[in-house]
C-alpha cells in the first residue's frame, strides 16, 4: 500500500509539524503587561497594574460630573457617570493594550497601555 519512501515522507511532515507546535507553545508565553491609566483634564490620576489586582476596587474620578472607575484583575472601566450620554459607561470593560474609554464632557480617559505576547497571525 505504501512504500518506503512515502511513510520516510509522511513521518517527516508530522516531525516538522510537531516540533513546529511545540516550538510555538514553548516561545508564547501568552503572558501580557497592562498597565491601566485613569486620566482627567489631561493629568495622570492614576495608573493600575491589570495583572496585579488583587480585589475588585471602585475609584472616583473627580470632575463636573460624578463618575467611577470599576477594577478588577485584568481589566476596567467606567462603572457609573452623571454625563449627559453615557457613552463612556456603554464602551464597556477594556482588557487589552490600546483599549480605551472616554468621557468628552468630564474631560476623563481611561485606557490600556503595556503589550501582549500574542501572535497576531499565523500562516500554514
Amino acid at each position: 500500500m505504501f512504500k518506503k519512501g512515502d511513510i520516510i515522507l509522511i513521518l517527516s511532515i508530522a516531525l516538522i509539524a510537531a516540533a513546529g507546535y511545540i516550538s510555538l507553545k514553548i516561545h508564547n508565553t501568552g503572558g501580557s503587561h497592562r498597565i491601566a491609566v485613569i486620566i482627567q483634564n489631561d493629568s495622570v490620576i492614576k495608573r493600575i497594574d491589570l495583572d496585579k489586582v488583587k480585589r475588585n476596587e471602585k475609584i472616583k474620578i473627580p470632575g463636573k460630573y460624578n463618575e467611577t472607575a470599576f477594577v478588577e484583575k485584568g481589566r476596567i472601566r467606567f462603572g457609573h457617570a452623571d454625563c449627559p450620554d453615557e457613552l463612556c459607561v456603554k464602551a464597556g470593560w477594556l482588557t487589552h493594550p490600546g483599549d480605551m474609554a472616554v468621557c468628552i464632557p468630564n474631560r476623563a480617559i481611561i485606557k490600556i497601555e503595556g503589550y501582549a505576547n500574542e501572535l497576531d497571525g499565523v500562516a500554514y
